[in-house]
């Protein structure tokens, strides 16, 4: 496990461990201020389940969505109605359960968690290395020339050494060529010929 952990994570930890705390939990006593958070220790034992995100099927719904509601949801959304009675009571069942998932997500506590940007490093090493600065600019810049009236940057066009430029002969792989004043050409001959 590596020592380095984002400040999502560190805050979640420290409530965690906080919560521990108050629940008198031996290993996270108030006698003992001084020992650090095990972080191993406390994640090691899990504090929710995928069960818990999944509705008790003995409790009737939170919310009971109607299947007139499902035909409008469905109407709304292009998608197809159901086409019996047991594929209606299916996608019922599915569509509560989401639900069930989405208010045990809404229900969580996110107090000083940052809302996550995108998915990527974002510490401050990792922005700090996507971050574009002057420096990294500056032979962009160098490429450049003020032109025109109203100032516009322009890159400079280069001028291609011929040296550096592979030399390519376009005609060495033709069967047959033809030499005339302005220049060698191949020849495409007919099926016939």
């Amino acid at each position: 496990m590596s020592g380095i952990i984002c400040r999502s994570c560190r805050s979640y930890l420290k409530r965690q461990a906080s919560k521990a705390r108050c629940n008198n939990i031996s290993q996270y006593s108030t006698s003992a201020p001084s020992k650090p958070l095990d972080i191993a220790a406390l994640l090691s034992k899990p504090t929710w389940s995928v069960r818990s995100l999944l509705p008790d099927p003995s409790k009737p719904p939170h919310e009971e969505i109607t299947p007139t509601q499902l035909s409008h949801l469905l109407r709304l959304s292009a998608l197809p109605q159901p086409k019996s009675p047991e594929q209606e009571a299916k996608m019922l069942s599915t569509l509560h359960s989401q639900l069930h998932f989405v208010r045990d997500i809404q229900s969580v506590d996110t107090k000083g968690v940052e809302p996550l940007q995108s998915i990527r490093d974002e510490t401050p090493e990792g922005l700090e290395e996507i971050t574009i600065g002057l420096g990294d600019l500056k032979e962009a810049f160098e490429m450049e020339e003020i032109v025109g009236r109203m100032g516009r940057p322009r890159r400079r066009k280069e001028k291609l050494d011929v040296q550096e430029v592979e030399i390519w002969d376009v005609l060495r792989e033709a069967k047959d060529t033809v030499k005339t004043p302005s220049g060698e050409f191949f020849v495409v001959r007919g099926g016939n010929s």
